[in-house]
């Protein structure tokens, strides 16, 4: 075998079913309730993240980075199935230290060809990259030219998703206690983003059916090229994906997956999260 391996971290949302048909190597990020940790989509699987999450009186869960011994792991057994070298994608540097780990294990195979890629964006925006960047090296492309090429597309990653409260990214210290403080007081439904790696309040509409209206509008402005519904429950992911293959003629239905928020993410938006990640596409 040879060629050039995919790698990405379980804060990309990308289902295992998913990253294993791509041949993505997912490394996870510890998720917490309580005394309890679990590696996610390991220990601890979407739907049980969830049922705990709206579970009555559950502890607030929080997240860890993924250790640097943990990509340590995930690219020596790459390099031992036979590969030339690695990509890895990785959550923004702004949002985990995750991608501090990758680069500390990149550090220790100094021999190897290791390329570790700051997505700038969190969820399916590095979901996303990881896939186009798994179908490259399926193309036979070459570790140094996927890179660029993801370098360069991840200007064109769009994230929006409205949320029902601003107060689990506060207590995830994703956003101040007055910014959530004011979305609580207006009992407006946020619409949020990622902004060169930092997560922002696009919008606050006042219903969530606005909210979601509202959403689409901002992903469709323009024309696309790969789309990734993500969702919480109980949010309804299959009538978000009709209204936006509604509004976006010639958009190939295939180009559209749905992704279930995971456990490395859940824990800042909480439950009823809807929205995408869109890849724009180039004129």
């Amino acid at each position: 075998m040879s060629g050039t391996a995919i790698v990405t971290d379980s804060a990309a949302d990308l289902a295992p079913g998913v990253a294993s048909a791509a041949g993505i190597t997912v490394v996870p990020l510890t998720v917490s309730f309580g005394a309890e940790s679990f590696r996610a989509g390991v220990e601890l699987s979407t739907e049980a993240f969830w049922d705990r999450m709206v579970a009555p009186d559950a502890p607030f869960p929080t997240t860890a980075a993924a250790s640097p011994g943990a990509f340590l792991e995930a690219f020596e057994a790459c390099f031992a199935r036979g590969v030339d070298a690695i990509v890895c994608v990785d959550i923004a540097e702004t949002l985990s230290a995750t991608i501090t780990s990758a680069r500390i294990a990149a550090g220790m195979l100094p021999d190897r060809e290791i390329h570790v890629i700051d997505a700038r964006s969190a969820s399916m925006g590095a979901g996303l990259l990881a896939l186009m960047a798994s179908e490259l090296a399926r193309q036979g492309v070459r570790a140094a030219r996927i890179a660029a090429a993801i370098e360069e597309r991840k200007a064109d990653i769009d994230l929006y998703v409205a949320i029902d409260t601003l107060e689990y990214l506060r207590k995830g210290g994703r956003i101040s206690g007055p910014q959530a403080a004011i979305g609580s007081l207006l009992s407006v439904k946020p619409i949020i983003t990622v902004v060169n790696g930092l997560v922002e309040v696009a919008e606050r509409v006042r219903t969530r059916t606005k909210a979601r209206e509202r959403v689409l509008e901002l992903l469709t402005a323009g024309p696309l090229e790969r789309v990734a519904i993500l969702y919480a429950v109980p949010a309804d992911p299959e009538a978000f994906r009709d209204g936006l293959l509604a509004r976006v003629a010639g958009l190939d239905p295939a180009r559209v997956s749905i992704q279930p928020i995971g456990s490395s993410i859940g824990p800042h938006v909480g439950p009823g999260a809807l929205g995408a990640v869109v890849l724009r596409a180039r004129e």
